[in-house]
Order: C-alpha cells, then structure tokens, then sequence
C-alpha cells in the first residue's frame, strides 16, 4: 500500500519585546534561574496583569505579513493544569478569540516551485518557566525566568506532505519573524521551536489518519529527523495490525526517533474559561493601517524583486532573501560593484563558505560588505583576474588589509594586461617546451583544445598568476597555430 503524509505544525515563537507580556519582568536570555521572576508572573495573591503592548502590535504586525484576517475583538483565557514549571497553575493563553485568523504562507520548493500553506490562527500566551533535569541527582530544578515571557503561537492547517515541506513551513516563518524584527528567531535558545502534528493515511483517502504530536522541536533539521522516524513508525505500526494513538511524543536527536510522553488531552481537559483579569483586546482600523505602514519588505516580495529587477534566479533570489541580514549584506555588496549576478556568486560561494568553515553568521563576517564589492568591482574591471581575487579574499578574511586595493598594491596583484608583456611570456613558454610543441602540431585538431591548457598553465606560474587568462588563451591559440 503506498502511503500519504499529512502534517501541520504549532510554532511557538518568543516575541522581542524588553518585558514579559503580563509584568515589566526582564525577558533577558541567560540571567541566573529565577532573578526574573516577579510576584505577577509567580501568581501571587493580590496581584493583577497588565497586558504589554508592545506583544499586542509584533502580533499583529506577524498577522498582517501572513495577509491573515485580523478580528476586531480578541479575548484572553486561562488554560488550566498542574505542572511545576507553572507556578500559577494555569497559562494565559486565547482559545477561543485569538488575535490572527485565518492567513497563508509561501513556501519555496526544491524544484523552483512554491506552494501556499494555510495558517489557521495565531495567539499570544505566556510562556511557561524550565524544567532543568542535569546535575541535579535525581531531582528536577525548576527555573522560571521564561515564566511570563510573551509567545506568538503560530498554528497552520494541515496542508504540509512531506518533511522537506515542514521544514521549508518553519524556515519561511523564522524568515516572516526576523524581517518584521518581531522575534530574534534562535531556535538554540528556545525564542523558536515547534510542535508537529504527523499522520498517514492510504494515499487516495480523503479522512485523516490518528496523529501524533512531536514536542518542542528546535532545529529545521531535527524537523525533517522526527517527521522521518515518526513516518516510518506509524506505517509500520499500522501494516503490522497495530493502531495509531493520540499522543504527545518526544524526540531524541542522539538516538534518532521520537518516543511517547504522553496520551494527548483535548481541550476540555485544560477548563478552559476567559480571563477574569484581563479585558478583551478591540484593534480599530486606524490602529492596523499604522501598524500596515510599518512593515518592511518582506522575504517574499524581496525574492521576486530580485528575480525581476536584478535578474536573478529563482534559486539565488531565495537562498539571498531568506534572512534580512543576508538579504542586506548581499544588496550593500551589490550597490558596491554593480553586478547582482557577480555579487551573488561571492556571497554565495567564497563568502558563504568561509562562513560555514568558521560556524559564524553573516553579522559577524571578517569581510565587509563594502570590501567584498570593492574586491568584486576590481573583478569586474579587469584589475585583478579570478585567481587573484580568492587571494586578494583570504587577505581581507585575515585582516592582512583594509581594503581590497591595499591587498592588491601590497602583493602585486594587479593584472597583467599588456599585450607585449603577456606575448613574451609566451615566447617563452614555446621556446622551453619543444616536445609539448611537437605533440600540440601532431594531434588531431579536436584534441588541441585541451592540451592548451598546459601551455596556459605555464604562462601563468611565469606571470605569478597576474597574466589575463583570457588574453593568454587567445594569443596562446594563434601562435601554437601558426606553427602548424
């Protein structure tokens, strides 16, 4: 029987705002356990919340972005159950009135193609303190600095088949969040993670196969890992004549595979019921047509401006919009040199390489954006040739110079273009190469192309790499057949 994947995904993403969404506690990351939690995110008696405006507008500027409907009224609720990272005994969270409804994502595929995925809603909660389970034998401590911290929970429909979907889903969100400067993203230290809800079903059937919850997963690639293993184990299970159940699951990324954590509650099992505490949320239009003027340029509409406008590939509009900080270290090169394409060739391969090398991010690149445009207009205008170029980088990568024709001047780069001087050197090269000759005279004229390329090479260890190959290849040509 062949088998169809049906996914959606909850991803909760930790708004930035300086305080908590119900207290002015720091949201700060990695102050010491429980120096940031105060008596309203505690739940302690006499104390009453007061809602962060600042969550309210990132919200609703998230919705916007996702040309999602935004309703009028929204309303908070209490979300009811016991566990020790949740001092109130309750969650602050919207049920029933959440403050996106209903929008759309694009995502881009591997075969240039996109897809739209719905969004069924967005609301905003509080987030929960931390359960910490290391170095403390056998007990659980229990941190709630994160207790209180405002979340933008993002729930989409379950339009998603198959692992690289989920993945690209949660890469188009995390770019939608940075652009908007709503969320800082990093997964590593929980300000994104998601919940992905996996089931299968016979391909060709309409209903929807049982499904089970992955938890808190915080990586694309951990994504991708626990949809495979979860796939792979709810086929198995059911061709074995076992059932699918509801239940929440946990991955393991050192042992590859999800594990069960608990059978799923429904929502009557949390009471939910409206906050006494807190009024309904009403946004007027003049409201949204503020928040509207202030949104930036976002992924979608950068990728086709630069197809459209820079002429550039599908492929390379979308690897270069996928994060607003390489989308403007990629534009300021551009605006150094002139040439998106040549631009988007260094960023994408010398730079991004020695990036990946070096496990940094494009915010901490030794090389600037203005030095890389320099280095690639000196390209461009046949100052230095290709292989100069990587050097004239490394140099710049390694601080060896403040720019890239200092770098240039100082190591004698610059390229040779001067026909009497690159033909001499070419004399040369014939002179001391009389078998080399002979064999270029004796082959077959569909074979001289490639052995050339000695004679090319030679040239150039003559030249220390500065001779213009395309000048030593042409005049090369005519005097190897001249002697014919």
């Amino acid at each position: 029987m062949q088998w169809e994947t049906v996914m959606g995904l909850e991803v909760h993403v930790q708004l930035a705002t300086h305080s908590k969404i119900f207290s002015g506690a720091s949201t700060a990351f990695g102050a010491e356990p429980n120096s940031q939690a105060c008596a309203v995110d505690l739940g302690l008696p006499g104390v009453l919340p007061v809602l962060n405006e600042q969550a309210v507008a990132m919200a609703v500027q998230f919705g916007l972005a996702v040309h999602a409907d935004i309703p009028e009224v929204s309303v908070f609720d209490r979300k009811n159950y016991f566990y020790p990272d949740l001092p109130k005994g309750y969650q602050t969270s919207q049920m029933y009135h959440p403050i996106v409804g209903p929008g759309e994502v694009e995502i881009a595929l591997d075969d240039d193609t996109t897809k739209r995925i719905r969004i069924h809603h967005a609301h905003l909660e509080e987030d929960a303190g931390k359960s910490l389970h290391e170095d403390f034998h056998g007990m659980t401590g229990i941190d709630l600095n994160r207790a209180g911290t405002p979340l933008l929970e993002i729930v989409s429909e379950p339009d998603m088949r198959s692992a690289k979907e989920a993945a690209a889903y949660l890469k188009a969100i995390h770019s939608i969040v940075t652009y908007l400067g709503i969320s800082d993203g990093n997964m590593a230290e929980g300000s994104m993670r998601c919940d992905v809800n996996v089931s299968v079903r016979p391909k060709g059937q309409e209903a929807f196969g049982t499904r089970a919850e992955i938890k808190n997963v915080n990586s694309f690639r951990f994504v991708e890992r626990a949809i495979a293993f979860e796939v792979e184990r709810q086929i198995e299970l059911i061709e074995d004549g076992g059932k699918v159940v509801q239940e929440t699951r946990l991955f393991d990324p050192e042992r590859d595979e999800t594990r069960s954590m608990r059978t799923k509650e429904e929502a009557n099992d949390y009471r939910y019921f409206p906050c006494p505490d807190l009024l309904p949320v009403v946004l007027d239009q003049a409201y949204l047509d503020h928040l509207r003027s202030q949104l930036p340029e976002l992924p979608a509409e950068k990728r086709e401006r630069f197809q459209q406008a820079l002429g550039l590939s599908a492929y390379d509009a979308s690897v270069l919009s996928a994060s607003r900080e390489m989308a403007e270290y990629f534009e300021a090169v551009h605006r150094a040199c002139g040439d998106a394409k040549q631009a988007a060739n260094w960023v994408q391969g010398e730079l991004s390489g020695a990036l990946n090398r070096e496990n940094l991010s494009i915010t901490n690149s030794p090389v600037t954006a203005s030095q890389l445009g320099e280095l690639v207009q000196r390209v461009l205008d046949d100052t230095i040739n290709g292989k100069a170029a990587k050097q004239v980088f490394q140099a710049l990568w390694h601080g060896e110079g403040a720019s890239a024709d200092a770098i240039i001047e100082a190591k004698g780069l610059k390229q040779v273009t001067d026909t009497g001087a690159i033909e001499a050197m070419i004399d040369q090269v014939i002179a001391d190469s009389p078998a080399q000759v002979a064999q270029y005279r004796d082959a077959e004229p569909e074979k001289r192309g490639k052995m050339i390329g000695y004679f090319v090479g030679q040239v150039m260890k003559a030249s220390r790499g500065t001779a213009n190959p395309q000048q030593v290849n042409g005049l090369l040509k005519e005097k190897l057949d001249a002697l014919l």
